[in-house]
């Protein structure tokens, strides 16, 4: 039998396929809108949604260039979902420069009327919910294993989240002694360098009216890298120590089994759990709002509370480590907490990142020069830099911490929930999240009281 000679025809690539078609629609609405743009002129307002389409159109610009970004990958190095918060910061700045009489890009400007929109929107509601579902997630992760590893090891984390702390007061002090701005700027750029909104709240609320806007600065100009700074540190030191992480991840102690598993004869909300992270957000954020005053001068003086972060995180840990309140289930499936953990990230880093890119720009033209931000971004990188190597070798060598302990540990120090995303994904455990757990309400209470006595004693 003769063998059929025919060529077998290619296959077609249809991702390939889908992609051109992708850029040809694209292309093809720039050219229509191109052509038509005197035409539409300034009553152009896509469709009815006006303002709320131009925001969703920018989260979801900035969603889809963050994530390509974090996807960018360098001697195995990458920024993972903090390629969102650079990406925010920049199409943040970008759409502070656009006219608003351009047609069509013109929706997109941002001017000194929609900066309370942008505070709403972006610095309150998106950091805020994202921060409460990716803090919730973490502690119903770790809230299993938190209380044995944290009787193991409470004693450390206590020190070091202080060593930490204190080490980024110490710079902030000195920055204070030795340049020309004072105590608001620089625990502006501390609670910046540290990445803590509670600290940032704490200088705001200890300063008289017309310095508020200084410390926004310093807040500001700190923030980027405080974030990027720790992200790549718990990325790089891994790879400096050559660490074998299965072996690492294997020095973690790590709970039974069936305290993860859900017991039987329980009744639940629903499946996905959704019922009971509601359940703990709540009670967390109740937590959470409870005010102690520090002073004799009572709720008139300075205060210290969880906040939203310390309050729903202790409440989920709680509730992760039950898993059950009598007959009724707290137990969530791990597709759920991973889905909020990302999503809540994202979020977060989202809301941070567009609200400071538009923000810093209006921040430095009121300072009115260029020189107080370049000591502001020296001065906080070294508050990021200094307490992550004073931390991590203390840990290392006097505490004799195994490195994920050390790293989850360090970035509950700094206060950094990109950074423990980050560690989660290079780790490939969420055990992880017990030592950050375990670091971060001593860090928190720390870094209130520091930025706020910065200002009350200098």
């Amino acid at each position: 039998m003769e063998k059929d000679n025919k060529p077998t025809p290619k296959k077609i690539n249809l991702k390939i396929v889908g992609l051109i078609v992708a850029i040809v629609i694209v292309v093809g609405l720039g050219i229509w809108c191109g052509l038509n743009a005197t035409k539409l002129g300034d009553t152009f307002k896509f469709g009815k949604f006006g303002k709320t389409f131009s925001i969703f159109m920018i989260v979801f610009v900035i969603v889809g260039l963050g994530y390509l970004l974090g996807r960018v990958t360098i001697k195995g190095i990458s920024l993972g979902t903090a390629g969102v918060f650079l990406v925010a910061i920049l199409i943040g700045w970008i759409c502070t420069i656009i006219p608003k009489d351009i047609p069509l890009i013109g929706a997109f400007g941002i001017d000194e009327s929609d900066l309370g929109t942008v505070s709403t929107v972006f610095g309150g509601a998106f950091q805020n919910i994202g921060l409460i579902l990716f803090v919730g997630a973490v502690g119903f992760i770790a809230g299993p294993n938190f209380f044995k590893n944290l009787k193991k090891n409470f004693k450390t984390y206590i020190l070091l989240g202080a060593i930490i702390i204190l080490s980024g007061t110490f710079v902030a002090v000195i920055c204070t002694l030795i340049t020309p701005y004072g105590p608001e700027f620089w625990s502006g750029v501390l609670s910046g360098a540290l990445t803590s909104t509670p600290g940032f709240t704490a200088a705001q609320e200890a300063a008289a009216i017309e310095l508020k806007n200084i410390i926004t600065l310093g807040h500001a100009i700190a923030y980027p890298f405080g974030v990027v700074g720790v992200v790549l540190f718990v990325q790089l030191m891994p790879k400096f120590l050559k660490v074998d992480m299965a072996k690492e991840r294997a020095l973690l102690k790590t709970g039974d089994e069936e305290v993860r598993e859900q017991k039987k004869g329980l009744f639940e909300i629903d499946l996905l759990g959704l019922g009971s992270f509601a359940i703990a957000i709540v009670a967390g954020l109740l937590l959470g709002s409870i005010t102690i005053p520090l002073t004799g001068e009572g709720y008139s003086g300075p205060c210290f509370n969880l906040g939203t972060t310390g309050g729903v995180l202790i409440m989920c840990l709680i509730f992760g480590h039950f898993g059950n309140f009598g007959k009724l289930s707290l137990h969530i499936p791990s597709s759920t907490l991973s889905v909020f953990k990302e999503f809540g990230l994202m979020l977060f880093l989202l809301g941070a990142g567009f609200e400071g890119g538009v923000n810093l720009v209006t921040e430095i033209a009121n300072a009115g020069g260029g020189a107080i931000v370049a000591w502001g971004f020296i001065g906080g990188a070294i508050m990021t830099v200094f307490p992550l190597i004073v931390g991590f070798f203390v840990a290392k060598y006097l505490m004799k911490l195994s490195l994920l302990n050390n790293l989850g540990s360090i970035t509950g120090g700094m206060t950094s929930t990109p950074a423990l995303g980050t560690l989660i994904k290079v780790s490939e455990t969420d055990d992880v999240a017990s030592a950050y757990a375990s670091t971060y309400p001593i860090a928190l209470v720390l870094i209130v009281l520091a930025s706020q006595l910065m200002i009350v004693l200098m």
